[in-house]
């Protein structure tokens, strides 16, 4: 059967109107684009997608993707957005070697600087904990580590361990998130052996499909809006896109994280994640206590409404 196609500048056009909230609010003027393939569908999506603001390895995905999706319908459809995982070319589940799994909804989840904000937010009740600690001293690491470890200990916190997964092994922590970098650097089979969870960061469709290939315990999006604790090579993608990005990676948990706070949790729980990852909106509260307890409120709230939904 034929694909029913239309001219190339019109599907572009019509994917760009379709699609108001995947615009970034300052998005950058739009790369000259590089076409891989003729396919009319690819090249007007890749084309809308950089005027949407994504950034050329991302609209190369989505363009892919879109060929792929137009393929497989015998119909470009310039509203439906590919979501599904089959058009990216992610691998089908089960899979024969997936990291442990933890919890589809893993709430609130706080990221903190050292090993007495992790017990302190453990008697809080918070859910799921990250060690972010950072020092050049490999010994106050392991300390660091160490004491975190025996913080949870009791409690119903997992705790993931940033970056350091050889000494989370040692210790025997719950889990390690990776950012992209130091997911190339450190060695995913043995942490997996282990039988550590492992979380992965993405920025973008690119980044997620990557850290798909690790098939991961969870995946983390962001950053959804502004901060100023990172620099990002990627700017704020916004609630639209992290909606989209929920409906392909929907086969994990997954964790939004980014410039979030009080005032945009519904707009993030909304997009179906199943976790909210917070730095400063507890650790930079004059009572964290009250904070975590208020945030658990809210983001407890809205994954039962999702689950109505």
């Amino acid at each position: 059967m034929p694909i029913n196609t239309q001219s190339e500048q019109t599907m572009a056009q019509a994917i760009v109107e379709a699609h108001p909230q995947l615009q970034l609010e300052l998005p950058p003027a739009p790369a000259a684009p590089v076409f891989l393939t003729p396919e009319p569908v690819y090249r007007a999506a890749k084309q809308a997608a950089l005027v949407l603001g994504f950034i050329e390895i991302d609209a190369e995905c989505i363009a892919q993707a879109w060929q792929s999706q137009t393929e497989r319908t015998t119909c470009f459809d310039a509203a439906r957005w590919p979501s599904n995982p089959l058009d990216f070319g992610l691998a089908s589940w089960p899979r024969a070697q997936p990291f442990a799994p933890c919890p589809r909804q893993l709430g609130l989840y706080a990221v903190l600087p050292d090993a007495d904000w992790v017990a302190r937010m453990a008697q809080a009740g918070v859910p799921t904990l990250q060690l972010r600690f950072k020092s050049d001293d490999a010994g106050q690491v392991h300390r660091q580590i160490k004491a975190s470890v025996r913080a949870v200990q009791g409690t119903p916190s997992l705790l993931f361990i940033n970056d350091h997964w050889q000494a989370a092994i040692e210790a025997g922590a719950y889990g390690v998130h990776l950012g992209q970098e130091d997911m190339d650097a450190a060695n995913i089979g043995q942490i997996r052996r282990a039988g550590l969870r492992l979380g992965l960061s993405s920025h973008g469709y690119a980044e997620m499909l990557k850290a798909d290939a690790h098939s991961p315990s969870y995946i983390a999006m962001g950053a959804v809006y502004a901060t100023t604790l990172k620099r990002m090579v990627t700017p704020p993608q916004g609630p639209g896109r992290l909606a989209q990005y929920a409906k392909l990676m929907a086969n994990y948990p997954l964790v939004a994280i980014g410039g979030i706070d009080d005032g945009k949790l519904g707009a993030v729980l909304a997009s179906g994640v199943g976790s909210v990852a917070v730095v400063r909106a507890i650790t930079g509260a004059a009572k964290p206590e009250q904070a975590v307890a208020d945030l658990m409120q809210k983001i407890n709230g809205g994954l039962a409404n999702q689950g109505q939904t």
